[in-house]
Parts: structure tokens; C-alpha cells; sequence
């Protein structure tokens, strides 16, 4: 495949009867490399950086999960069944082993699908995201009115305050982020409807009030970055990642947020291809 994050079509599959929209790119042949995404999010939003420079020498795939996008049937409203209807994805497209990327809420979902399916999952890569139980996670919802008021106010997208710092590098960094969303102008994703929303806080408020002792089951290697001051999953969430995961390494960006992966994607495309090589 030569796609890029801005060609690369949008395709479905049946899922038990229900239609999921994916697009894929990169050379077939491996291991794919799956990305699982945050709330509110479709395909659209994924930084074509990050997409496109793991693409370069991998097989990969992201979705949009049950209800999501252009994703057919209702939004779970819990990590665990987004965690079930992942594995039913990966295995109507016949992969029998698989990488994983989660960012933010993707992130919970893959630590559930690992713990699923261990034998389904080979490498980890967690971003943006925290454990079960971690620290101000429940309280997500409680940001976005604030982040959405400061938006309005200031004529920026909500973005800008929930992803980014509020410094002047910070804020650039932002602007160049949504920037780079809109370099895909055609074949655009189905935005989530408030239906999905309010599916996804329910399952990420269950997941603030879990208990994460069963990460000490997750033997596969796992490599997890964020900013230094992410206010939607604190970053202190990423060193409790760290100490939980047996085989687990950390890289932290200085002045960045939530959106630290997108901030500092070249950095973060090197250190992940050479997670993914090892």
C-alpha cells in the first residue's frame, strides 16, 4: 500500500453483523499496528505525523470503534466491552497477532484488550492515558465545559487548552496540530454524535474508579509517553503506568500536554519505530 493519512480510503468490514469503518496504509507483511482512539475522536483526528511515519514501515490500521464515526450500532459505556468489540474487529480482518497504539481513552482500551487477549496483543504503546482507578481521571468530564468557555472566548479550538500547555511554544504547537488535521480535506469521517459522548464519559468516569492490580499480568513490552503536564490525565498517571507494568519504559516531553505525542511527533515516530523494532 502507498496511501497516506490524506489518500488512504475509507473501508468497512462486518463485525458480528455491525459495519466498522477503518483505513489502512503502510506495507502489508508483520505485525500491524493498530490505533485506538480518545473520546469524542474519529479517523480524522489522528495526527497524519504520527499516522504516517509508523506507516513507513508498518502495516497500519485505525478504526473507529462500535458507534464511533462511521462505525455502525451503540456505543458501549464501558472500556471493557470497547476492549471486547476491538478484539472483534482485529479478528474480522484475520490478524492473528497485533500491535497497539492507545491514546487517552485508547489507552484504557488497550490495557483491557491486553489483558483480554493476551495472546492477541504483541507490543504496547500507551499515550496520554493512565491506569484504572488513576488519579483525576474521573474527572475528565469536568474539564471540557471550562476548555470549551476559554475556546469560545479566546476564538481557539477547545484543543488549545485540553491537549496543549498554555505557553507560547504550547500554543504553536496547537496550531500547527490542527493545521496538520486538515491536510485530509475529502472522504472525511462522521463526526460523533452526543449519544457516543455521553457513552464514553460513563465508560472513562467506571474507568477512574477501577482497580489496575491486574496490570502486573501484562508481560508484553510497553512503551508509554506524555507531556509533562497533561490536565486531562495527569501525568503523574504515566509514571504509575511505569511502575504497574512489569516490562514498561517512559518518555516524558517537556511543555506538553495531553497532545504530547502530537507536539513532539518526529521524536515520538523515532522512539516508537525503535520500540517496534526491538
Amino acid at each position: 500500500m502507498t496511501a497516506t493519512f490524506k489518500t488512504a480510503a475509507n473501508q468497512t468490514v462486518d463485525v458480528d453483523g455491525v459495519g466498522f469503518a477503518f483505513r489502512e496504509l503502510g506495507p502489508k507483511g508483520g505485525v500491524p499496528l493498530v490505533f485506538l482512539h480518545h473520546l469524542t475522536a474519529v479517523l480524522d483526528d489522528w495526527d497524519p505525523r504520527v499516522v504516517d511515519g509508523l506507516a513507513k514501515q508498518h502495516h497500519v490500521v485505525a478504526f473507529d470503534n462500535r458507534g464511533v464515526g462511521a462505525s455502525k450500532g451503540v456505543t458501549p459505556n464501558s472500556v471493557e466491552e470497547m476492549a471486547r468489540d476491538a478484539a472483534a474487529f482485529i479478528a474480522a480482518l484475520g490478524f492473528a497477532k497485533v500491535d497497539l497504539l492507545g491514546f487517552s481513552l485508547g489507552g484504557f482500551v488497550s490495557q483491557s484488550l491486553a489483558l483480554q487477549r493476551p495472546d492477541l496483543v504483541r507490543k504496547i504503546m500507551l499515550t496520554g492515558t493512565g491506569p484504572a482507578g488513576g488519579e483525576g481521571i474521573v474527572k475528565v468530564d469536568g474539564l471540557l465545559p471550562d476548555a470549551f468557555a476559554r475556546a469560545a472566548a479566546a476564538n481557539k479550538h477547545p484543543k488549545h487548552f485540553l491537549f496543549f500547555t498554555p505557553t507560547p511554544s504550547g500554543q504553536a504547537a496547537a496550531d500547527d496540530f490542527l493545521q496538520r488535521l486538515k491536510e485530509r480535506s475529502e472522504a472525511l469521517d462522521t463526526p460523533v454524535g452526543d449519544a457516543t459522548v455521553q457513552a464514553q464519559l460513563t465508560a472513562i468516569r467506571a474507568w477512574g474508579q477501577g482497580d489496575a492490580s491486574a496490570l502486573a499480568k501484562v508481560k508484553q513490552p510497553v512503551f508509554i509517553a506524555n507531556g509533562d503536564r497533561d490536565v486531562m490525565v495527569p501525568s503523574i498517571n504515566s509514571f504509575e503506568l511505569l511502575r504497574r507494568l512489569p516490562n514498561s519504559r517512559l518518555s516524558i516531553f517537556p511543555d506538553a500536554g495531553h497532545g504530547g505525542i502530537f507536539q513532539y511527533h518526529e521524536t515520538f515516530v523515532q522512539q516508537a519505530l525503535a520500540f517496534l523494532r526491538e
